[in-house]
């Protein structure tokens, strides 16, 4: 059902302070126009790079005159080539995301529509899909800040539907996004199927993966006694237990595991993790813990 939440996903303050941001890759990417990115690769723009020897058949207008009026040599100046970043959320909307106060999915909703505030006002090309049992609604590409009334116009209204599976969303979103950029997941990552193959599919297509791991602090820190009788948001799977102190302890060793789990696979490969829950303060996430990371600058 769809998600009865009247707070905006973003207030003017938190907003002011996202434009001082700009979003930030470890690796060099590719665009179909120019933006406001550089790369290391050598092009036609304005930033100044280095010097080579002029050769016949170089542009004239190339050529650094006032090298020439000193040393009496022929040097064209050489530039770094500006280049888009494409910037991609791939946000969980499966039925686990619809649990805590704020959801797991509205908390997911305000880092996917803040992170794409950011890339908007640096002109970068923003992309988000949403993905429960394969990948589902997706936003197309959208650069400029006066496209923010779109990101949000699709944030808002998604809702919780579905069982995860991140391995076939993440094998359709590779399909769909042939090129290279960063792309963020956000997830709750409980998914029986396991993350493993899902960011696989993702490592092959080299890009800038960023891993935001959300639970809910009930699911972190549970206070649940007595005879119980749980039953699954997905797949309706029925556990009936006994809550003990003994219980708990298990819970939580199991749980943590999963955590070091999930971000040991990731360090091993490049992959960004980052984990937060839906009671840590949001502006944190994004303006701090984000940036320490690399993410944004």
């Amino acid at each position: 059902m769809p998600e009865a939440r009247a707070v905006p996903l973003l207030d003017p303050e938190f907003l002011h302070k996202l434009e001082q941001l700009e979003l930030v890759s470890r690796k060099i990417f590719v665009g179909r126009m120019k933006g406001e990115r550089t790369s290391k690769r050598r092009g036609s723009s304005v930033e100044f790079a280095d010097h080579r020897n002029y050769a016949v058949g170089d542009d004239l207008r190339h050529i650094d005159w006032n090298v020439y009026g000193r040393l009496d040599k022929l040097f064209l100046k050489l530039f770094l080539e500006e280049e888009d970043l494409h910037f991609h959320t791939l946000l969980d909307t499966s039925l686990s995301m619809d649990f805590g106060d704020p959801t797991k999915l509205h908390y997911g909703k305000q880092v996917a529509a803040a992170l794409a505030f950011v890339g908007l006002v640096n002109h970068d090309r923003v992309v988000l899909d949403t993905f429960s049992t394969t990948l589902e609604l997706g936003m197309p590409s959208v650069r400029g800040r006066s496209q923010m009334w779109r990101v949000v116009q699709f944030l808002e209204p998604l809702h919780a539907a579905g069982a995860g599976n991140l391995t076939a969303a993440a094998k359709a979103f590779a399909v769909k996004h042939a090129g290279k950029g960063i792309v963020v997941v956000i997830s709750d990552f409980l998914d029986k199927r396991g993350y493993v193959d899902g960011l696989r599919y993702l490592l092959a297509r080299n890009m800038d993966i960023y891993v935001v791991h959300v639970l809910c602090r009930e699911e972190v820190e549970p206070e649940l006694v007595g005879d119980l009788r749980l039953v699954d948001a997905e797949d309706e799977d029925v556990a009936e237990i006994s809550v003990s102190a003994p219980l708990l302890k298990r819970y939580k060793d199991n749980l943590n595991a999963f955590i070091g789990g999930l971000k040991s696979w990731c360090t091993r490969r490049g992959i960004t993790y980052i984990f937060t829950t839906n009671q840590d303060p949001f502006d944190k996430l994004i303006l701090n813990y984000l940036r320490e990371r690399g993410l944004v600058k």
